[in-house]
């Protein structure tokens, strides 16, 4: 099944794999994309006969790279930037397993998505991070931050937003990011169907339960603080962010102010 650029296929019993598929834009995610994702997981939260969903970006050359920009014109971007948070939430939430299978640029809402998976495995030529900094002026809600910064370490996020650089797949294995680096797509198309094989294997009451008690912890280290929307709101009502989608849309460089 196809909705909104994203394909579903359900080839195998209790795997459920989901295709960004929109390679001539590196996959980045549109709100109805968003939208697609949010259908999807409130229909995967009740569907017991699925084990496992494996998400993948269409292309060979990016999971996701980041958010379509002209669609935060058309809304309020800090309630673009909730609605897009709440799709997480459910994704974060899921009772199955989720595996992000990483092929490429991995940045902006496609690190958001994959962090918010249970495993990750990726291509050495994979690249993760959120030069946001340098390219739109914007901000990411503090859940999206503490995510990344729970995935990553603090350490490797502050470089990813602070210096706006891209960290590399063999810097991610050796944080725990990613579970493997391989080789090319071959490998990681093997890697995932192995790491399938034995997820399958597992006990599905303790796959579920643990997932539960890892979103419990979350909710205590991972929950936006009261001052969050003025924060935000500051942001993306801000010139740096006007400036920013202005020489996005442009293609040009962006002259921020502060």
């Amino acid at each position: 099944m196809t909705a909104h650029d994203i394909l579903i296929e359900r080839d195998r019993p209790g795997v459920v794999e989901v295709t960004f598929d929109r390679p001539e834009r590196r996959n980045a995610f549109t709100k109805a994309m968003y939208g697609a994702m949010r259908e999807l997981w409130l229909e995967l939260a009740e569907d017991r006969s699925v084990r496992i969903v494996v998400l993948r970006g269409a292309g060979g050359k990016a999971f996701a790279a980041g958010n379509e920009i002209s669609d935060f014109l058309e809304a309020d971007a800090v309630e673009y930037e909730t609605w897009i948070r709440e799709m997480l939430d459910g994704l974060f939430a899921l009772p199955q397993v989720t595996v992000a299978a990483i092929d490429g640029v991995c940045v902006g809402g496609g690190l958001a998505v994959a962090t918010n998976c249970d495993l990750r495995v990726a291509t050495s030529a994979s690249r993760f991070g959120y030069p946001i900094a340098r390219t739109l002026g914007n901000a990411l809600s503090s859940p999206v931050l503490y995510r990344c910064a729970e995935v990553f370490g603090e350490s490797l996020t502050r470089e990813m937003l602070l210096a706006s650089r891209l960290v590399t797949a063999d810097r991610a294995y050796a944080a725990g990011a990613i579970l493997a680096e391989v080789a090319d797509r071959d490998e990681l198309d093997a890697e995932v169907a192995a790491l399938v094989d034995g997820i399958l294997q597992a006990s599905p009451v303790t796959l579920r339960v643990t997932k539960q008690q890892l979103r419990r912890r979350a909710s205590i280290t991972e929950t936006a603080p009261a001052d969050e929307e003025p924060l935000l709101r500051e942001v993306y009502g801000g010139p740096d962010f006007a400036e920013g989608v202005r020489a996005f849309l442009a293609k040009e460089k962006p002259a921020f102010r502060g």
